[in-house]
C-alpha cells in the first residue's frame, strides 16, 4: 500500500480539504483528547493558523485521491526557548488506518528535506502520554530538550543550512 502513497505540497486550502483535515486529526486524537483540543470547531481553527503560518511547508500524504496524513512545517518559527528561529513541526497527523505503514515516515522525510534548506535545528511538541509519537520521533534523531505541562519539546539537529 505505501508504494502508492505519495507525498505533497498542499496547494490550496478549501472548504472540502479543511473538513478532510479536521477528520484526520480528529480520528488521529482519538483517546487522547487533552492533546487534540476542544474539539472540530478548535481544529477548523488552529489548521486554518497552520495554512496560514506555514502553507509553504504544509504537506499532505495521498492514497490515490485521498488525503490520509498531513505534516505542518514552518521554517521561520521563533522559539522562546532559544530565542532565535528554528524549524517547527506544527502537526503531524496519519490517519489511524494508516498509521504504522511508514506514511509518518514519508511525512517526516519530506518535512526534514524541506526543512533542513532553511534551518540547522527543528523544535516540535508532543504529548507526554502519547509514547508511541515520541519513540517514533526518538528513532528519527529528535532529543527530549523540555516539558510544560503535559507538553514535551524535542529537538533535532540538522547539518549547516545552506
Amino acid at each position: 500500500m505505501t508504494d502508492e502513497i505519495k507525498i505533497e505540497k498542499l496547494k490550496k486550502m478549501d472548504q472540502e480539504i479543511l473538513e478532510t483535515l479536521v477528520g484526520i486529526y480528529m480520528r488521529g486524537y482519538e483517546g487522547m483528547r487533552e492533546y487534540g483540543g476542544e474539539g472540530e470547531s478548535y481544529a477548523k481553527r488552529y489548521l486554518r493558523w497552520c495554512w496560514s503560518k506555514a502553507s509553504d511547508g504544509f504537506f499532505v500524504a495521498k492514497d490515490g485521491d485521498r488525503i490520509v496524513g498531513f505534516i505542518v512545517c514552518d521554517n521561520d518559527w521563533h522559539s522562546r526557548y532559544e530565542n532565535r528561529v528554528v524549524g517547527a513541526i506544527h502537526e503531524f497527523v496519519v490517519d489511524k488506518g494508516y498509521q504504522g505503514k511508514s506514511v509518518g515516515k514519508k511525512l517526516m522525510e519530506k518535512c526534514l528535506e524541506y526543512l533542513s534548506k532553511y534551518n540547522d535545528r527543528i523544535e516540535l511538541w508532543v504529548g507526554e502520554k502519547n509514547t508511541k509519537a515520541i519513540e517514533f520521533y526518538k528513532k528519527l534523531g529528535f532529543k527530549i530538550a523540555g516539558k510544560s505541562g503535559i507538553w514535551i519539546r524535542m529537538v533535532k539537529d540538522l547539518k549547516e543550512k545552506k
